[in-house]
């Protein structure tokens, strides 16, 4: 039986290398690395680790782990990358004071929020989202055009 550190370190492993959509299908993987351990014990790990689930380019929910950008993962079956297209269901981007709003296809606006708020962009405070609308606050003396700058590579894909 292997230890709980060495069980934390493979589900940060697994999950930062692989495409994992759900706790069954990474109870799979851990299994077959050898750790013994329990839905419920997995799902506290998750817990306490901090991993969350958010939308990836294709529309699909994803572990990841905390404090780090969403990095758009491809299937093995997949060998072009779409290039210039947004990404998260981008709708539009208006501005009114110092408060951007964001509009998202239906369930995208988290995954935009938290890769937003991990960027640390300067003059953006914080974000709030509900399932299709982002609210970006900004500082006093944000640039607009600069704003938009700074959001392109987010909102459009590399």
């Amino acid at each position: 039986m292997k230890n709980k550190n060495n069980r934390l370190e493979a589900i940060r492993q697994v999950i930062s290398e692989q495409d994992i959509k759900n706790q069954d299908q990474l109870l799979q993987v851990l299994t077959a690395m050898g750790y013994n351990v329990t839905q419920a014990t997995l799902s506290r790990d998750l817990k306490k680790m901090k991993i969350s689930k958010v939308a990836n380019t294709y529309g699909d929910y994803l572990y990841v782990l905390p404090n780090r950008a969403l990095v758009q993962k491809k299937s093995n079956t997949e060998s072009v990358q779409v290039v210039n297209q947004p990404r998260y269901g981008f709708v539009s981007l208006n501005f009114s004071g110092n408060m951007a709003v964001i509009k998202t296809k239906p369930g995208y606006a988290s995954s935009l929020a938290y890769d937003i708020d991990n960027h640390n962009l300067p003059n953006v405070l914080g974000t709030i989202a509900g399932d299709d609308t982002l609210l970006m606050v900004l500082s006093e003396d944000a640039n607009r055009t600069e704003i938009k700058h700074l959001l392109e590579p987010i909102i459009i894909s590399i």
